[in-house]
């Protein structure tokens, strides 16, 4: 189906995948872009549908990720409905498309987290590090956000019960500090990261190094041999279902998308600056008129 798109929001992964930077990153495309036009996070109204389409019709709004993630930055995209969902009433434009990555993320992240644990979130003054903050405090846990120390007044505003800037402390000294890890941002080899668990822990990367990436998989099964620390890459794949119980989540009160600065779509390499400099606080949005 056609969507024409109100609002698209940039994640860490987009700018990655223009970088090529980590390396696995060129897997859309060795030396440059395979798809020119990024962005997957994106909300709008439905224009015209094929006519297999039967769950949508024209203007309908929808909101969600895009099959490959790419081409969320232009007037209009093309793209199979079954990770779309409608957008709730309740939600702008601007608060749907900041949605879908960062809060698939959060709830996957935060999935079984209990009250009274310890969880630290390495780089969460990003994207989609207030996502996982937020759920993780609902669900009752004491919060630890790691980011830059100019970031610690808004860290602590989104929930973070503590804040540690990277410039000033290395979290993983702590030994045995943590119930749960969410790393956004991971550069520690698997066993440092796994002394910083407590017995029964749990090391999520979301995203880093290429190098630390594939230690985390080959090495990660063994970090934790003994103590029931668990050391592994998260994968989040793309999901509707997931999509809307975040949302639902939101709806209820219990989270909220938090907006760094929304940009007109011609300023969208802006944006991307501002991402790649490292000095959002949140999800960056650009808005198409």
């Amino acid at each position: 189906m056609l969507v024409k798109v109100r609002a698209a929001s940039l994640n860490g992964s987009d700018r990655e995948n223009l970088a090529g930077s980590p390396f696995y990153a060129r897997i859309g495309g060795l030396r440059s872009p395979r798809h020119p036009v990024p962005g997957s996070d994106v909300a709008g109204v439905v224009e015209a549908v094929g006519s297999a389409v039967t769950e949508y019709a024209p203007g309908d709004e929808v909101f969600g990720e895009l099959l490959g993630y790419r081409g969320g930055l232009a007037e209009y995209v093309a793209t199979p409905p079954r990770l779309l969902a409608r957008k709730p009433s309740e939600l702008s434009f601007v608060d749907a498309a900041a949605l879908p990555q960062a809060g698939c993320i959060a709830l996957r992240a935060t999935a079984g987290v209990r009250e009274g644990e310890k969880v630290l979130v390495n780089g969460a003054g990003g994207a989609g590090g207030a996502m996982v903050i937020g759920l993780a405090k609902h669900f009752g846990a004491e919060v630890t956000a790691v980011d830059r120390a100019d970031k610690a007044e808004y860290l602590r505003r989104v929930g973070a019960d503590e804040t540690i800037g990277y410039e000033d402390e290395d979290w993983a000294r702590r030994r045995g500090a943590w119930d749960r890890v969410v790393d956004l941002v991971g550069h520690r080899s698997p066993y440092r990261v796994g002394r910083a668990l407590r017995p029964g822990g749990r090391y999520l990367m979301v995203g880093g190094q290429t190098r630390i990436l594939f230690a985390v998989l080959l090495a990660g099964p063994t970090a934790g041999l003994g103590s029931g620390r668990r050391v592994r890459v998260l994968v989040v794949p793309q999901s509707r279902a997931d999509l809307e119980a975040v949302t639902a989540l939101v709806l209820d009160g219990a989270v909220a998308p938090v907006i760094d600065r929304v940009y007109p779509l011609a300023a969208a390499t802006t944006a991307f600056r501002r991402i790649a400099a490292g000095d959002n606080r949140g999800k960056v949005v650009v808005e198409v008129s």
